[in-house]
């Protein structure tokens, strides 16, 4: 399992505001590294890098996986970039600022992103209990979705 980068996070809510952030810390902007950029924006939820990497059903154009990877890894490290992990499958990259608390079902591997405030008051409520800080965004909660549920509940 990879490790969660904890740079402290960049809101950058648009591709332009993402590039403006990413020149700010003195790093260019390859062709490569828009092209994630953009698929990132583009979908509003959560992509495993090989989606990126094939074009994210043609709304940027194709880039090689390591590529991806590379840029993926740099622009966690700056802030702008967070990763979620699905259990044992690939990890979702998201746009840093865009809170993408997941649930995945443990199951059939389905996922949804939770609303914002759950997310939040999930967090409010475990610190009141326990006194932790709890961050949900690296790793997914484990759950089961509502049809593996019903098939395991007859």
């Amino acid at each position: 399992m990879t490790v969660p980068h904890l740079a402290p996070v960049v809101q950058a809510p648009t591709v332009a505001a993402a590039v403006g952030a990413l020149r700010h810390r003195g790093l260019r902007l390859s062709s490569a590294r828009r092209v994630v950029l953009e698929a990132l924006f583009a979908t509003g939820h959560p992509v495993t890098a090989e989606e990126i990497a094939g074009g994210v059903g043609g709304r940027v154009p194709p880039s090689d996986l390591a590529s991806v990877y590379r840029n993926l890894e740099v622009l966690e490290r700056l802030g702008l970039v967070r990763h979620v992990h699905l259990g044992h499958g690939p990890g979702l990259y998201a746009p840093a600022g865009s809170q993408h608390e997941v649930v995945a079902c443990e199951r059939c591997g389905a996922h949804a992103v939770l609303p914002a405030r759950l997310a939040e008051a999930m967090r409010a409520a475990v610190k009141r209990t326990v006194g932790y800080e709890p961050r949900f965004s690296h790793l997914a909660l484990p759950a089961l979705c509502p049809a593996c549920a019903r098939s395991t509940n007859p």
